[in-house]
């Protein structure tokens, strides 16, 4: 199972651009609103040092990294929520992607039109979080229409979703993004189907004209009506350049500009981290593949991930940390220095966890 982040932004931030970088593919990226209309769908190798020196150690065939997918949606402008510009199929799109990531422009360009005149990093962030939280508003409502008839007739899970609705109603109704809301296990387990978009995990990617050693958007963008907190710094058109050239080159480039890595490696060790995600390893002379679950997963959901029958058919897991297993020299040695341990069902996997199911 591949996560899905969504690419957002207003027209002409260089959402389109940055996508093009990330996925190494060519989609449209024209100087006016709405080049992308429908959404462009990227499939990504999640860069992992690990997995080339386990093949190495194993004389596997090949290395299967794990993927996470981008989607570069359409342009959003002020009014999405009631059905301007494309905001319908925009709103539609991101109620499906496990994560947002905000393109803010800070770049200047005369040539590059912004679709308000000018450009203002906080009016823009302000525009997206507010037709959200209208677009979420709308829906909570609807759904208290339906779920206030049924909680009347005593339905339990109708009187839970009720509170939790009216609790996001007033939240929202205060300017304030559902994430922000405080529910109890209860409540938690009885909104599952309730899907809002300000409820969704949020990374903010700031696109400035190789300007990357300022400081001061990070300041003026955290005194923001909604601030952030950690903000990626990239160049889209960098990183488009980063793109087209081969592993050898982009080392080379990465260190004539004074950047330790891509922008491209921040986003997705950002993306896993707002996800909650890590990654586990198998590793053979067939392959040496990653895996991405959740943190938290416990070993017999872990391997559902490679196939549902492990999960149904789990007896033990045989772990040891990938590092160990490369300073042992192989699994043959690693056995006998007693370093590869058998879990059983309740064993939390660990990111980069080396595992055999059984």
């Amino acid at each position: 199972m591949s996560f899905q982040i969504g690419i957002v932004g207003l027209p002409n931030v260089g959402k389109s651009t940055l996508f093009n970088a990330i996925t190494k593919s060519k989609v449209e990226a024209a100087n006016y609103p709405f080049a992308t209309i429908d959404r462009n769908v990227g499939v990504v190798a999640v860069p992992d040092d690990r997995l080339a020196k386990l093949a190495k150690l194993e004389n596997s065939e090949k290395i299967v990294p794990t993927t996470i997918e981008f989607v570069d949606i359409a342009g959003l402008v002020k009014g999405a929520s009631e059905g301007a510009g494309l905001g319908n199929k925009f709103l539609s799109h991101i109620r499906e992607v496990d994560a947002i990531l905000e393109v803010v422009r800070v770049f200047e360009n005369k040539d590059i039109i912004h679709v308000n005149g000018n450009v203002d990093p906080s009016r823009d962030m302000e525009t997206i979080a507010i037709e959200l939280q209208l677009a979420d508003l709308q829906n909570v409502e609807n759904r208290l229409t339906t779920v206030n008839k049924m909680a009347k007739s005593g339905d339990r899970d109708a009187i839970v979703k009720k509170q939790v609705l009216e609790k996001y109603k007033t939240a929202l109704e205060k300017g304030e993004m559902v994430r922000s809301v405080q529910l109890s296990d209860e409540e938690r387990e009885h909104s599952k189907d309730i899907i809002l978009l300000t409820n969704k995990p949020i990374m903010y990617v700031v696109n400035d004209e190789f300007n990357l050693e300022k400081k001061q958007f990070a300041s003026e963008l955290s005194q923001t009506k909604f601030p952030i907190s950690n903000p990626i710094p990239i160049d889209a058109k960098i990183e488009s350049e980063l793109a087209e050239l081969s592993d050898e080159e982009r080392t080379e480039y990465l260190k004539e500009l004074g950047l330790p890595e891509s922008g491209l490696n921040k986003i997705i060790k950002e993306a896993y981290k707002t996800l909650g995600l890590i990654t586990f390893i198998t590793a053979g002379p067939k392959e040496s593949k990653a895996w991405t679950c959740t943190a938290g997963s416990k070993a017999p959901q872990a391997a559902g991930k490679i196939h549902s029958d492990f999960e149904k058919g789990f007896i033990r897991a045989e772990v040891i940390q990938w590092d160990k297993l490369l300073e042992a020299g192989g699994y043959g040695p690693a056995r006998n220095k007693g370093w590869i341990r058998t879990e059983g069902k309740n064993y939390i996997v660990q990111d980069g966890d080396v595992v055999h199911f059984l």
